[in-house]
């Protein structure tokens, strides 16, 4: 599948916005780039075109090194992402 046809869930890509909005400024241009990458990815080995909330919270679980997940999950929550539901610990 090629990248450009996949596209984001239009709630997906507000919850991406306002993630990376709450990610600290001197790694956000990396950290939007690299969490994009890999939502799109996921999305493509999946052979689906639609990123969807699940690929959101999978790729900033999975670009995030472990120490900053605690703040990552509260800042999930603040905005509305049940991450629990995915599969992951609270």
């Amino acid at each position: 599948m090629d990248d450009t046809s996949i596209r984001w869930d239009k709630d997906a890509q507000m919850k991406f916005d306002q993630l990376i909005e709450k990610t600290p400024v001197f790694v956000r241009d990396m950290a939007r780039r690299k969490v994009r990458e890999k939502a799109e990815s996921l999305a493509a080995e999946d052979n689906r075109s639609l990123i969807s909330e699940k690929d959101l919270v999978d790729a900033f679980l999975k670009i995030t090194p472990f120490g900053f997940h605690g703040p990552l999950k509260t800042d999930m929550t603040e905005i509305g992402i049940d991450y629990v539901q995915y599969g992951y610990p609270e």
